[in-house]
């Protein structure tokens, strides 16, 4: 996960401006290459997710990642338009795969699940700050050209690919051993979930869904309205690196809390309102520090909000179909950040940013209300596994 999340630190943070400013389309036409980019990458969670559960996860993971290897290696030499938008589709695709195998074999491990995706959004989130660290100046010295940073890309998976022959195993036995099952379970399958824990888990990826299409203002087109507003893109990859760094404390705090007070669903609401203040702190953003602390307070609830929901849905998914329900959560979460950068593209064309700011805070705090009240009314009659 950690060198996976500094390859696409080289990427994602640049598409928009690189499509604006070097390849001169216009932000909308940006958001549609990004809608095809996380459109794939649904496609990609959804099918892993499926076939995690059925073959032999190891290989499946080498394979998806080796030919994102060759992917990346070809935009070192091919990324002017419109090759740039067709490759670029196809690494949202094995993004996608990727992504969701990690967090699947991540059900696998025996420790307690909020550990587990705690320590996989630390590792993901640690690889970023390294990679936003250097992908800001790095584009910004390299005068535009994208070429230096998809040729380290392809060094580091061709890494990634060594660890996962040396270090996964072939067995797709689960680490962790279902419960006992009942006379009813074992007439109906262990695949069928309680109906409240399909309620809870919908609700989580319909929620992941909007939250994700709202936070995808910020690492698009915010990048433009900085810029037109004489903030460097360097300032605004730091803005990244910020957070990456407050995720790391975060998520060292986080760890330390639970130990002591377990409540999961707490840490979504707490997340939820948070991640809808930033918008609002946006909309009286007079200078770069209060960018900084948007981002701050943006940060805290992206940490507590968005690697609970998978441990949470790991819990409510029956052994035999976790990587199944993972890949839906991931697929959700990419559609969100498909239609992220064209939502934003279209509202900003029509009428401005500030009210793309209203917008992203009422709809993040209507999901909070949704949240609260599906889980006051089935959170008692749910099955954890």
């Amino acid at each position: 996960m950690f060198i996976s999340s500094i390859g696409n630190s080289f990427v994602w943070p640049l598409t928009t401006i690189y499509m604006h400013e070097q390849l001169h389309e216009t932000l909308t036409m940006s958001g549609i290459i990004l809608l095809f980019y996380s459109g794939a990458n649904v496609v990609g969670s959804y099918i892993s997710g499926i076939l995690f559960d059925r073959h032999n996860p190891r290989w499946l993971l080498f394979g998806g990642t080796a030919l994102a290897t060759v992917v990346i290696a070809l935009m070192i030499f091919f990324n002017g338009w419109p090759i740039y938008a067709f490759l670029l589709t196809a690494i949202g695709f094995f993004n996608g795969w990727i992504i969701t195998m990690i967090n699947s074999y991540g059900t696998k491990i025996s420790k307690d699940g909020r550990y587990v995706f705690n320590m996989l959004y630390f590792a993901n989130n640690l690889g970023m700050v390294l990679g936003t660290t250097i992908v800001g100046p790095l584009y910004q010295y390299s005068d535009g050209s994208i070429s230096p940073l998809f040729s380290i890309t392809t060094v580091l998976y061709v890494f990634f690919l060594a660890i996962i022959l040396l270090c996964f195993k072939d067995s797709k036995a689960p680490a962790v051993a279902a419960q006992p099952l009942t006379d009813e379970e074992n007439a109906r399958g262990t695949t069928k979930m309680p109906a409240a824990n399909l309620w809870i888990c919908w609700t989580f990826f319909l929620s992941l869904c909007v939250i994700w299409t709202m936070y995808e203002q910020w690492s698009s087109n915010l990048s433009v309205f900085m810029t037109e507003q004489g903030i460097s893109m360097t300032k605004y990859s730091l803005l990244w690196t910020i957070n990456g760094i407050l995720i790391v404390l975060c998520q060292l705090l986080i760890s330390w809390l639970n130990r002591w007070y377990n409540n999961p669903y707490m840490l979504v609401y707490i997340g939820t309102f948070t991640i809808a203040l930033s918008f609002i702190l946006l909309l009286a953003a007079k200078s770069y520090a209060w960018y900084i602390l948007a981002m701050v307070v943006l940060t805290i609830g992206e940490a507590t909000v968005i690697p609970t929901m998978p441990a949470i849905v790991n819990s409510l998914s029956p052994v035999a179909v976790k990587g199944k329900y993972q890949g839906i959560l991931n697929a959700y979460s990419s559609l969100g950040k498909a239609f992220g950068p064209l939502f934003g593209g279209i509202v900003i064309g029509a009428a401005s940013y500030h009210l793309l700011f209203i917008i992203c805070a009422v709809a993040i705090f209507a999901v909070e209300l949704v949240i609260l009240l599906v889980a006051r009314l089935k959170r008692q009659a749910t099955k954890e596994y």
